[in-house]
């Protein structure tokens, strides 16, 4: 057993000489001090990568077996569910992980606005992580149109045709994103390339500079307290605890008790009620058959409510983008001179209840049939969500707050 430890211990040394091996271990975990307050809301980041390696593992799996071809591409994910081994296994666990990786990507985005934890010195981490969301949905949408079924057709055809809003140059941006004058086979050939090559490259090296830029800054708290800032004499901030082995073993918990959840939904509700897996997903894509109601996936919905609620094309698309590309400055927007929601007064706390109520809101109302009464509370209600951001300079500097404590308190 001695010598097996001393030859293990003799690799690590060859390759620290050669790559700095000890030295990323140490910056970025055994030496890398976190808060020691983390709690519930701090679970949702290492989970996220989680999921990140569920779906790049899943993916690659089924493109062994996916025919990326208008004429083969239904019938190959029939394929992989009935005769590949274990085929609809790994199909409903990359199903399921999309969705999967929203939940826990809003909920850790959530987590930011509880405790503020794009201010500064986190401003470059909140845009890295949005840049990452964005890539997110576009990766996405893109894996979207793949199975080639109903829904992912007029999906994407919708989709690509709001781009034809814009002036001058609308109608020839879609044709490029298409590659022909409706959605094709060269469509999805360009989507499946972009789906499982371009943008993965992408989130994973947004995700690695997100992670490099949180541990350059120091990870926020449910304080908002800045634990760099008492350190003792060996230079160890006070308040802080070395992220391995505690976290990564409370981490390892909450990541058991998420695959409990997700094999949950894997095995017995893989659909979700249509929320996961639409009906109409399971008939092949007919050019000349349109479904009754089109509708993106739950996590679209939002953003899909505020396009339906806007008259005008051109506006609802730009208000459309707008929702996503305004969070962009929320670090500049909130004026508050404290971080964590402990310590704001009634006022911050009042809008983002009501900012939550109406993302949860208009994401019921995406997809629901627009009647003039779906239709005017989805424009009450983003009237509600770009308030939230609009009138943020005013209300979080006018808002009361409470003296913010020198050190965590928990």
């Amino acid at each position: 057993m001695n010598v097996v430890v001393k030859q293990l211990t003799g690799l690590r040394d060859w390759v620290d000489d050669r790559f700095p091996l000890l030295q990323l271990w140490n910056d970025h975990m055994g030496r890398y001090y976190a808060p020691k307050n983390f709690n519930f809301w701090y679970y949702f980041g290492a989970l996220s990568i989680v999921v990140l390696a569920i779906q790049i593992v899943t993916g690659i799996w089924l493109t062994m077996n996916y025919k990326p071809d208008a004429e083969l591409a239904f019938a190959s994910v029939e394929y992989i569910m009935r005769d590949v081994e274990w085929g609809w296994l790994i199909r409903y666990m990359h199903s399921t992980g999309a969705s999967a990786f929203f939940i826990v990507v809003y909920l850790h985005m959530f987590r930011a606005l509880l405790y503020g934890s794009y201010q500064k010195p986190r401003e470059l981490l909140w845009v890295l992580g949005m840049f990452t969301y964005l890539a997110l949905m576009a990766e996405a949408f893109l894996g979207y149109l793949l199975p080639w079924g109903q829904m992912s057709f007029w999906g994407a055809q919708v989709i690509i045709s709001l781009f034809g809003a814009i002036p001058f140059i609308g109608d020839t941006l879609s044709l490029w994103i298409r590659g022909d004058f409706v959605v094709s086979d060269i469509t999805l050939n360009r989507f499946f390339s972009l789906h499982v090559i371009a943008v993965p490259l992408a989130i994973v090296g947004l995700v690695f500079l997100h992670i490099i830029a949180l541990h350059e800054v120091g990870s926020n708290n449910p304080d908002g307290v800045e634990i760099k800032k008492k350190k003792g004499e060996d230079g160890i901030p006070l308040d802080g605890i070395p992220f391995h082995p505690y976290y990564t073993v409370k981490d390892s918990v909450g990541v058991i008790v998420f695959l409990i959840f997700f094999a949950g939904v894997v095995f017995f509700a893989p659909e979700f009620g249509g929320w996961f897996l639409e009906a109409n997903n399971f008939v092949p894509a007919n050019s000349l058959v349109t479904p009754e109601h089109i509708v993106p996936v739950w996590y679209f919905t939002p953003f899909y409510a505020i396009l339906r609620a806007v008259p005008d094309k051109l506006i609802g698309v730009l208000l459309m983008g707008a929702a996503t590309n305004i969070l962009f400055l929320l670090p500049w927007l909130d004026r508050s001179p404290v971080k964590s929601i402990r310590y704001r007064g009634p006022i911050f706390k009042t809008a983002l209840t009501l900012f939550v109520i109406s993302f949860v809101s208009l994401g019921y109302l995406g997809t629901q049939n627009p009647t003039v009464l779906m239709t005017w509370m989805a424009r009450g209600f983003s009237v509600i969500y770009f308030g939230f951001f609009i009138l943020m300079p005013f209300y979080s500097k006018m808002d009361s707050t409470k003296p913010v404590p020198d050190r965590v308190t928990d």
